[in-house]
């Protein structure tokens, strides 16, 4: 499943949870450090699409966002994929 694919079942109206993230890499002590964060949480496809389009559209280059689809009161690690995203050390400089 690539990007898009991803992106589209996660903004598909199923009455679970729309959790955004960020990825990006800070500069802490002059050494890179990733971090990920949650940016944003709705239950409402709709503004959660409308958000992932305004922080695609407005992002660094060094930023990355993603949007998962997440039922509510779930342990996420028993999902098959859940809200992660991956920094590599390439991702840091290294």
């Amino acid at each position: 499943m690539d990007f898009d694919e991803m992106v589209n079942l996660a903004l598909k109206p199923d009455g679970n949870l729309k959790l955004i993230l960020k990825g990006n890499v800070e500069q802490v002590n002059d050494e890179p450090l990733g971090v990920v964060a949650v940016v944003y949480l709705t239950s409402d496809a709709q503004l959660a699409k409308k958000k992932f389009t305004e922080l695609n559209e407005n992002k660094a280059a060094d930023e990355f966002y993603m949007v998962y689809s997440c039922p509510q009161d779930t342990y996420l690690p028993t999902l098959g994929h859940y809200p992660s995203l991956e920094i590599s050390r390439a991702d840091l400089g290294m």
